[in-house]
């Protein structure tokens, strides 16, 4: 069955008519997509691992680090930019399994 374009064209104007009465800062918001996470060039990232009785993100807190991902199935960590001060940190805590940096890695 083939719609006439004289019902569907109505329809068509009142969605343009009614997304053209956003303001501008709205409707470039539900446009534009979020812009992805950058580490500070500085601070490169790492994947943390702790033991399965700690949270994973509460050690990422304690040492001052901001998650980038909180690992819960394979792996028990996260993944975050670490200063110096921080990797030491967190090597210092009881609780810490591993501290590896990130990075890509392939399959042969």
């Amino acid at each position: 069955m083939r719609t006439r374009l004289s019902r569907a064209l109505p329809a068509a104007v009142v969605v343009l008519a009614a997304f053209s009465a956003l303001p501008a800062s709205t409707a470039t918001a539900a446009v534009r997509a979020p812009a992805p996470y950058a580490a500070p060039a500085d601070h490169p990232t790492y994947i943390v691992t702790v033991s399965r009785d700690l949270d994973p993100a509460d050690v990422a807190r304690r040492v001052g680090a901001t998650p980038v991902h909180v690992y819960d199935h394979t792996l028990h960590g996260f993944a975050a930019p670490l200063s110096p001060a921080q990797l030491v940190a967190l090597h210092a805590l009881p609780g810490v399994e591993t501290i590896e940096q990130d990075g890509t890695a392939s399959a042969d």
